[in-house]
């Protein structure tokens, strides 16, 4: 039987790695769905998007406003902060509310990092880097601060930066709910069957992950940028969680209410309508 090829495309970082372990290395089942996986940064998944490149992907809660038209929102694989998030560092202490004047890094325009920067500093200046940038800029003194997304969170003390404002913990102070940063997309045109079997398999993907989680987390480290298993440990479950395997309704209300606000105040450009498949 020939099997259906299914791009899936996801971000090169362990939170990603260990959530599609299962998928990648072929541990489950997918019957006459093959699954091809393409790494690349968020913010280029975000604009390949807008594209339609691939069946399936990782995207921004951001970028998601331009995309419902092409694409669903899959029930499972959402990447979420409770109390935490985005980090904005800075190579000297300074408040959060003078980044106004400030020049700060950011990984991408279409990133949910970037919009709620906005949401908290609406004439935030900025300059695009390369996420796995955005460190060493910072640190060099070329910007005044920068937005860190992946493990950077976790690291930037060692190089004797400050945390300016932690966006997750913003968030849950102004709305009681996680920050929703990124969740897989799915094509609506391959039909409801197909992707009813494909959200099915990303998500027994996340729970055998979970189930088997020091065989996930080994695989994952190879894309751990530098974290010793101990960190790279913590990260995922950052970012892997209850939440990844399905929304809930919390889940569901944290991204109505990002978008509901990014549209109130102008950031996005009409009002998103979600369905979760």
């Amino acid at each position: 039987m020939k099997k259906k090829d299914i791009h899936v495309a996801h971000s090169p970082d362990s939170d990603d790695a260990f959530m599609f372990y299962a998928l990648a290395t072929k541990k489950i089942d997918t019957g006459d769905l093959n699954y091809i996986h393409l790494l690349k940064d968020i913010e280029t998944l975000n604009r390949r998007a807008m594209k339609g490149e691939y069946e399936v992907s990782a995207i921004s809660f951001h970028a998601y406003a331009y995309l419902s038209d092409k694409y669903a929102l899959l029930s499972c694989g959402a990447s979420m902060g409770r109390n935490y998030g985005p980090i904005v560092i800075s190579g000297k202490r300074m408040q959060a509310r003078s980044l106004a004047g400030k020049t700060v890094a950011i990984p991408g325009t279409m990133t949910t990092a970037f919009l709620t920067l906005r949401l908290f500093e609406p004439e935030i200046k900025y300059h695009v880097v390369p996420f796995d940038q955005i460190l060493e800029d910072v640190q060099s003194g070329k910007y005044e601060a920068g937005v860190l997304i992946h493990e950077g969170q976790l690291t930037y003390r060692e190089m004797g930066l400050h945390k300016v404002l932690d966006l997750g913990e913003w968030w849950q102070e102004q709305t009681g709910l996680p920050l929703p940063l990124g969740g897989n997309i799915i094509k609506r045109d391959l039909g409801e069957k197909t992707i009813e079997r494909v959200s099915k398999d990303i998500k027994k993907s996340i729970q055998y992950a979970l189930d088997h989680r020091d065989e996930a987390l080994s695989y994952a480290m190879q894309f751990s940028r530098g974290l010793d298993t101990s960190r790279a440990d913590r990260f995922v479950g950052m970012y892997v969680n209850d939440l990844t395997l399905d929304y809930g309704a919390e889940g569901r209300k944290a991204v109505r209410r990002l978008l509901s606000r990014a549209h109130k105040k102008k950031i996005i450009p009409s009002a998103v309508k979600l369905e979760f498949v």
